[in-house]
């Protein structure tokens, strides 16, 4: 097959932002697309067979047209681009980018960086309760935790309640140490860290003390009614049944609720039922209510969770097919057996 050729301009103020240090950006996009990328003084020449040159060349562009907007080019965007371009969807990059939900306090922008994080975040907005299920490192609570405290000071809500089961790996808060809030700080660890960056340390306390801003366990939302509301249940395959009921009856008029959790880091008995698993088979056709299913692609860790997030999904999905070809064979052989 004959080779086929493009060319475009590249402003050079965006050349090291594209290309990455000693151009490991543009070696991936090489090895991804498998074609031959060279700079020549402005102009970016893409060589390879046709349709391997025209993916990349419109993965180029996309990734050009992000560092114009401003945006610090890093692997993860890279890797995104080289996935979205692989299916054909590389223009929703710049719709992704495109949606800044708020700012840290050191004036970064808190975006969604995935397809499945954006159609989550874009959830959140049009429904009263989403389940945002997924993996670590996919950015459930985080996103959450700035929808919220966006909310918060837009005046669309009177507070912001964050909560999640307080017994984790096994741990019995009577064995820790301290006072009851003290047992249940490094529970709440990643919500604070959450809310420190987002909102100030400063804003945070005040806000605490006023009582806007309440970190609390799941336990004390018993007896409760929570109205105006922004509601974020975190971790939430470890509740049980009855505790994620008694947390779906205390929502009250004018709250917003996120409940987040990763089904296969449940800290429950092997025999106990997840609150996340039962909520999902009895709640999944109600109106107002919405499933985010987030998976390895939405990871925005290092490139390496996300290898190792695939990795434990494939082997998960090769052992529940054992499994259910395992029990098919075994009801199979018991009726055969009824039969004689």
């Amino acid at each position: 097959m004959d080779e086929f050729t493009t060319r475009m301009d590249v402003p050079m103020e965006h050349m090291r932002n594209l290309f990455g240090e000693y151009d490991t950006y543009i070696k991936k996009l090489e090895k991804d697309f498998h074609v031959m990328i060279i700079n020549r003084d402005g102009v970016v020449k893409i060589s390879g067979r046709r349709e391997d040159v025209e993916k990349a060349a419109k993965t180029v562009r996309e990734l050009v047209m992000l560092s114009e907007r401003g945006t610090v080019l890093q692997e993860q965007n890279i890797d995104y681009a080289i996935e979205l371009g692989k299916e054909n969807q590389e223009e929703m990059l710049l719709a992704i980018d495109g949606d800044c939900i708020c700012h840290t306090m050191s004036g970064k922008p808190v975006k969604p960086k995935t397809l499945g994080q954006k159609q989550y975040v874009d959830a959140i907005r049009n429904n009263m309760i989403v389940f945002g299920l997924g993996p670590a490192g996919t950015g459930k609570t985080y996103l959450a935790m700035a929808m919220a405290i966006t909310a918060f000071k837009n005046n669309e809500v009177s507070r912001i309640i964050l909560t999640r089961p307080a017994i984790e790996a096994g741990e019995k808060l009577g064995f820790l140490p301290g006072d009851l809030q003290s047992k249940v700080d490094p529970y709440l660890r990643p919500l604070y860290d959450a809310l420190y960056q987002i909102m100030g340390a400063d804003s945070f306390t005040k806000n605490m003390e006023k009582g806007l801003i309440e970190v609390a366990p799941l336990a004390y939302m018993r007896g409760r009614t929570l109205d105006n509301a922004y509601i974020i249940l975190d971790e939430a395959q470890n509740t049980t049944p009855a505790q994620m009921k008694m947390f779906l009856t205390r929502i009250g008029f004018g709250s917003k609720v996120v409940i987040t959790g990763d089904a296969s880091q449940k800290d429950l008995a092997p025999d106990a039922k997840s609150g996340l698993d039962v909520a999902a088979k009895v709640l999944s056709k109600i109106e107002d209510i919405a499933f985010c299913q987030l998976t390895s692609k939405d990871v925005v860790r290092h490139p390496l969770v996300q290898k190792i997030v695939k990795a434990y999904e494939n082997y998960e999905a090769k052992e529940n097919n054992y499994f259910k070809n395992y029990d098919k064979k075994h009801r199979g052989r018991k009726f055969e057996h009824g039969r004689k």
